[in-house]
C-alpha cells in the first residue's frame, strides 16, 4: 500500500473518529439535560405544595381562634351565670370586669379572623396560579424529555452505525500505523493527521525541519511525522509550502 493511500485511508478514519466522538459528547449531554428538566417541574411542584401547605397553615389558625372565641363565649355564660347568684358588689364587679375582659379579647380575634381572611384569599389565589404553572411545566417537560428520550435513540442508532464501520477502516490500515494513529488521536485530540501548509505542522503550527517537508512532499514510504508534537503529516498538490510570515 502506497504512502497516498494510507495518508488517505487516515484522513477517512480520522473523519469517522471525529464524527463518533462529537456524537459521543452529545449522547454525553442528554442525562444532564434530561435531569435540569425534571429539576425545573419538581421546582414548580415544590411552589404548588408550598402554597397548599400555606392555606392550611392559615385554616388551621382560623379554627384555632374559632375555638378560642367559643371558650371566651363560654366564660362570659359562666360568668353571667355567676353575677345572677351573688348578692356581693365587689364579686359582682369583678365578674362584671372579667365579662368585658373576654368581649374585648374576643374583638381582637375578630381582627385577626378579618386578616387570616384576607390572607386565605391571596394564598388560594397563589394555590391556582401555581397549580396551573405546574400543569404547564410538567406538560412542558414532558413533550421536551419525549423530544431529547428520541434524539437519543437516534443519536445511539447513528453512534453503532459509525461504530460498525470503522471496524473496516480500521482494518483496511496496518497495525503499527493504526496503532500510533490511535495513541495520537487519544491523547492529541480530533486533529492528529494534518497538513503542512506554509511548512508548518497543521496541528502544533511549529514550523518543519526542510528534510521533514521534503520527505512529506516526495511522498516517501514511511509516516512523516511532526519533531515537535508527534502528529502524522501529509502533502496535497494545492498545498502551499512557502514559509509564513
Amino acid at each position: 500500500m502506497g504512502m497516498q493511500e494510507i495518508i488517505e485511508k487516515l484522513l477517512v478514519l480520522q473523519d469517522r473518529d471525529r464524527k463518533i466522538s462529537r456524537l459521543n459528547q452529545e449522547l454525553a449531554h442528554i442525562a444532564p439535560e434530561r435531569n435540569g428538566l425534571r429539576q425545573k417541574a419538581v421546582a414548580t411542584q415544590t411552589q404548588l405544595e408550598v402554597a397548599k401547605t400555606r392555606v392550611k397553615q392559615i385554616e388551621a389558625e382560623r379554627k384555632r381562634l374559632e375555638l378560642e372565641v367559643e371558650s371566651k363565649k363560654t366564660q362570659i355564660e359562666k360568668y353571667a351565670n355567676q353575677q345572677l347568684q351573688t348578692r356581693k358588689n365587689e364579686e359582682y364587679r369583678a365578674l362584671a370586669h372579667e365579662i368585658e375582659m373576654a368581649k374585648e379579647a374576643i374583638f381582637k380575634i375578630e381582627d385577626q379572623e378579618i386578616g387570616l381572611m384576607e390572607q386565605m384569599e391571596v394564598a388560594q389565589k397563589e394555590v391556582v396560579r401555581a397549580t396551573g404553572e405546574a400543569a404547564a411545566a410538567k406538560k412542558r417537560v414532558e413533550d421536551e424529555i419525549g423530544t431529547l428520550d428520541q434524539r437519543e435513540v437516534n443519536l445511539k442508532q447513528e453512534l453503532a452505525d459509525l461504530t460498525a464501520g470503522r471496524v473496516a477502516l480500521a482494518g483496511a490500515l496496518e497495525e503499527p500505523v493504526l496503532a500510533r494513529y490511535e495513541r495520537l488521536f487519544k491523547h492529541k485530540g480530533e486533529n492528529v493527521v494534518v497538513g503542512i501548509e506554509h511548512s508548518v505542522c497543521g496541528g502544533c503550527h511549529m514550523k518543519m525541519p526542510q528534510q521533514n517537508v521534503t520527505t512529506c512532499r516526495a511522498q516517501a514510504a514511511e509516516l512523516v511525522v511532526c519533531p515537535n508534537c508527534g502528529r502524522i503529516l501529509y502533502f496535497t498538490a494545492g498545498m502551499d509550502l512557502t514559509p509564513g510570515e
